[in-house]
């Protein structure tokens, strides 16, 4: 067993218990803080609250049969600005939007927001740059469901020479008016949001949640919105009922979610846990998911966007989290014109969702949508229906039925065309699967140039159940199939086991290569 410190501020940290569990460690712990025990954990990162500013602590991490130890200081703090200060109640009634606000803005650098025991009723907070806001243990930030209480963000903005454009609003991928989000922080950087407290968005199917994709003013707000910022870590936190996509970062760069618990009904519309969109260096650790739609959504805009400003999502790691009751556990698209490059995915869990690894693309994606770099490794999945898709026809938007998107024909390459290039899997047991064990189907004209998959283990459930593995046109649903291919260049396959599939393990149409080891 490793202890590793994964950050610390003023009066919390994250530490990391390496004993070769995922997610959950292989036994339970117990947590001395300056020789005090202040709880027992079973996750492989864990945090802690209510240190002191610029104080040391030693941290001693007792199991069964061993200790370890670490070391830190936590960092300086100036003040603390307690919001019910303010004027905030926190009786869940009145309206505390205004009160936190003013103590945001009004918070100078390297100081706290205090958001103490309480349910404070609010519509969107907007963030300052180098603060940091904890949501204490029993407090709640509970969004009201007014939508004429919300900021409306619009979509373009031209510039005054008309030569440029601002874009504030967004949904899926495109430049549309939206809400504010619950927190919104719009250039603004070096920010930590931390603590044991709850975000509830409140939605539900007699507010946000119907009629889901109608427009109504403007689009659904996010939980947490942050467009063009910088170095902002999101730590413990537990999000709950969002109205659309519960965490959107836009644009942003050298992000940090840690410890987060993100929960949603299943039966609830759009509301994935965490979608990055056009973002770089992205640490992703520590995170439970359990909603209605993908866990994590890579993307990088839609048509417009991604031949506009050309940015992929770039550099994310993701590790140690739990993916729930999703979807897709974790899934790449489909609004991912720009690019998505060097994402690993590692030490996870992926438990009752439609997939696992989701790549989601079509022609019109443009030539700007390049995948390259994909890694998935020591990933146990169970009662995953189907553990590896990745889709070259996804029949999204109005015309995703047409002849051109769906065509399995070739079709000449032009700047409409996207291409993945590679992909690896290795280490990963998938059991209790039902519907296929892989299922990979590129493009005629723009094969995927290389998929491989190494030390790959898929048995499937007693009771399968039939569904279609890949939204697209002409896939039928089906049970217990092995892995097809369609459409590759290179396949790798070295100590691939599927156990219990009916009819041929391997099914391939337009490999070009096929190794098998």
């Amino acid at each position: 067993m490793e202890l590793k410190l994964v950050m610390k501020s003023a009066r919390s940290a994250v530490i990391e218990i390496a004993d070769g569990g995922i997610y959950s460690t292989k036994e339970k712990y117990q947590i001395f803080v300056n020789h005090v025990f202040v709880k027992e954990t079973e996750t492989v990162i864990t945090s802690l609250y209510d240190l002191k500013p610029e104080t040391s602590y030693e941290v001693v991490i007792k199991g069964s049969s061993e200790e370890e130890k670490l070391s830190f200081t936590t960092d300086y703090e100036f003040v603390t600005l307690n919001v019910k200060e303010f004027g905030a109640k926190g009786d869940g009634i009145q309206d505390d939007t205004k009160f936190i606000q003013a103590a945001i803005l009004s918070c100078p650098e390297e100081s706290r927001v205090l958001i103490p025991k309480g349910t404070y009723l609010i519509t969107s907070l907007f963030l300052k740059s180098n603060i940091r806001i904890e949501i204490a243990k029993d407090a709640v930030l509970l969004a009201s469901t007014q939508r004429h209480a919300y900021p409306q963000f619009p979509a373009l903005i031209e510039s005054y020479d008309e030569k440029e454009e601002y874009n504030l609003g967004t949904w899926e991928g495109n430049p549309l008016p939206m809400f504010a989000g619950i927190i919104t922080g719009v250039h603004v950087q070096n920010v930590l949001i931390y603590g044991e407290g709850l975000i509830n968005g409140n939605a539900s199917k007699e507010n946000w949640w119907k009629e889901p994709k109608v427009m109504k003013g403007a689009f659904r707000p996010r939980m947490f919105f942050i467009n063009h910022c910088e170095r902002i870590t999101l730590q413990g936190i537990r999000f709950c009922n969002s109205p659309s996509w519960t965490l959107h970062p836009y644009f942003s760069n050298k992000l940090k979610f840690y410890n987060l618990t993100i929960e949603n009904p299943s039966d609830s519309p759009n509301t994935d846990g965490l979608d990055p969109e056009s973002c770089k260096e992205v640490e992703i650790a520590g995170i439970r998911f359990s909603l209605g739609d993908d866990c994590i959504a890579v993307k990088s805009g839609k048509i417009y966007m991604g031949k506009k400003y050309k940015t992929p999502s770039e550099n994310i790691h993701i590790r140690q989290c739990l993916m729930e009751n999703g979807h897709g556990a974790v899934t790449i698209g489909s609004e991912m014109a720009g690019g998505v490059k060097n994402l690993v995915v590692e030490d996870c869990l992926f438990s009752h969702t439609d997939r696992g690894l989701r790549i989601k693309t079509r022609r019109g994606r443009g030539e700007d949508a390049v995948l390259d770099q994909i890694i998935f490794r020591k990933i146990k999945m169970d009662h995953v229906m189907t553990p590896f898709v990745v889709n070259s026809f996804y029949f999204c938007d109005p015309d995703g039925k047409t002849e051109y998107v769906q065509s399995r024909q070739w079709l000449p390459v032009d700047e409409r065309t996207p291409n993945i290039k590679r992909l690896a899997f290795e280490d990963i047991d998938a059991e209790n699967c039902h519907v296929a064990a892989a299922f990979f189907d590129g493009l005629p004209e723009q094969k995927i140039e290389e998929i491989v998959m190494r030390n790959i283990s898929v048995s499937y459930a007693e009771k399968p159940k039939c569904d279609v593995p890949a939204m697209s046109s002409g896939v039928e649903a089906c049970s217990l199939k092995g892995i097809y291919a369609s459409n590759v260049k290179h396949l790798i396959l070295e100590n691939v086991s599927i156990v219990g599939q009916k009819g041929d393990a391997i099914t391939v149409n337009e490999v070009d290569e096929l190794t098998e080891g």
